[in-house]
């Protein structure tokens, strides 16, 4: 697998644009057809965004969002070999005043998005454009030798990387956040048992406590993102209104409603653009195997291997 990747950041990033999105669009289009069961849960994940869409609409959902999350890859290999002018108009965001606003108040910001779009653009764009530096965490991959070429590929975009594991991240983050600064969390799955139940769509799944918890015991200001893409260039997104913290409550019942204000937030987004939308793992509870843990209550068994994301 860390082979794979190495060839393509080493031969993509070469290619001329064009022919990088042609390639991206027929890699999309043959894994489209072969219907395994990353484009099988793809199409079950949008029924849920679209209950009332014909088989031949989410068959053209799923096709739409096969090109768009190979879009994401061909745009990811090539990222190193942008120019900043490249990075600083490559990604068009609306309402960013929350963001500017949030930094100059140096409370700290925690920007929670879901797997739209391409959250790698989105972070160079912060550190090029806004000239803001910030932190993010990624999940220890094997072999370690493709966790450590994603590190070194997200730290060459100007972002600090933190292991997901080892337990030090949370602690780490906090102190980011009090000294003024800013991180970024993908943020809309966590199938173990210290994720929080929301509704989304109409159905269960649990969410990373993380934002809410963080935003809770430092200050910081909450803010939900949202990426999509339209027939440009241009990846667009929006930065939502923060998610405050409750005035009352103890801190579950406060990381409850907040996490569930994320999830809203991420809800209107993918319904807008579902195609943009790249979760091809099984996310509601509904899902899960019940013959192996009925109560979803182990972590242990809520995440097949094949179904963990890159970071």
């Amino acid at each position: 697998m860390d082979g794979a990747y190495a060839l393509g950041w080493s031969t993509v990033k070469k290619l001329p644009e064009p022919v990088a999105v042609r390639l991206g669009r027929t890699v999309a289009d043959i894994a489209w057809k072969r219907r395994g069961k990353g484009v099988q849960r793809l199409e079950s994940n949008y029924a849920r965004v679209l209950p009332d869409a014909t088989p031949q609409r989410l068959a053209e959902l799923s096709r739409a969002g096969m090109r768009s999350y190979l879009r994401y890859w061909m745009e990811s290999f090539r990222l190193p070999a942008w120019s900043e002018e490249r990075v600083r108009t490559g990604f068009d965001v609306k309402d960013v005043h929350h963001l500017t606003d949030g930094l100059a108040s140096d409370k700290g910001v925690i920007l929670a998005l879901p797997h739209m779009g391409n959250w790698d653009l989105a972070g160079a764009w912060v550190t090029t454009k806004l000239q803001t530096p910030f932190t993010t965490v990624a999940e220890r991959l094997k072999p370690e030798s493709l966790y450590d070429r994603f590190v070194a590929y997200r730290e060459g975009l100007g972002m600090e990387v933190l292991p997901h594991s080892g337990g030090t991240a949370f602690g780490t983050l906090a102190r980011r956040l009090r000294d003024g600064g800013l991180i970024c969390l993908v943020a809309e799955r966590d199938l173990s048992a210290s994720g929080v139940e929301v509704e989304f769509f109409g159905e269960t799944t649990r969410m990373p406590a993380g934002p809410a918890l963080l935003a809770q015991q430092t200050g910081a200001v909450l803010l939900p993102v949202t990426l999509w893409y339209d027939d440009s260039p241009v990846m667009q997104g929006r930065v939502h209104p923060p998610v405050e913290v409750p005035e009352t409550g103890n801190r579950a019942e406060k990381t409850s409603v907040m996490t569930q204000a994320l999830a809203d937030a991420f809800a209107t987004g993918i319904a807008e653009h579902p195609e943009d939308w790249h979760m091809l793992q099984r996310l509601w509870l509904k899902d899960l195997d019940p013959g192996k843990d009925p109560d979803n209550k182990n972590p242990d068994n809520t995440q097949k291997d094949s179904e963990k994301r890159t970071p």
